[in-house]
């Protein structure tokens, strides 16, 4: 399942986000990870959340971030949740590019491995496309 998290830039996306992921990492069963763009936030995350910083990694396009994610999925079998901040950044993405295929990539790749993905995209529910406006769970 994919949850996202959308509105302009300095709505209070991230702070929703992390209020979500501090508040559902207390009922997981499995492993929680925090995907980001820096560490940030890493004091306002619960010390059960791995965050990444994907800035670590040198990722030079999309199809790498959908390896990445797809590494992460295959290093941790308990893996339940997973929380993506600053979407179009940290998937190499632009505002103009076809992310809504991105996020369907995703999705099935949670479908397959039983993983939940909530994901900050930083973009006004206006422009969002028509295909991934069913996933939508908060609008700021």
């Amino acid at each position: 399942m994919v949850q996202l998290i959308v509105g302009d830039k300095g709505k209070g996306k991230t702070i929703s986000l992390l209020d979500k992921v501090n508040s559902e990492v207390k009922e997981a069963l499995g492993s929680v990870v925090y995907i980001d763009k820096s560490t940030n936030h890493m004091y306002e995350l619960n010390n059960r959340i791995r965050l990444i910083n994907v800035s670590d990694f040198s990722l030079e396009n999309t199809d790498q971030f959908i390896g990445f994610i797809c590494g992460v999925i295959s290093q941790d079998h308990d893996l339940e949740l997973v929380y993506i901040d600053s979407f179009l950044k940290v998937a190499k993405l632009s505002e103009n590019s076809d992310y809504a295929s991105v996020i369907r990539k995703i999705e099935a790749i949670g479908k397959k491995f039983d993983v939940n993905f909530t994901i900050c995209i930083s973009v006004d529910i206006s422009d969002l496309p028509e295909s991934i406006r069913d996933l939508v769970a908060l609008s700021l």
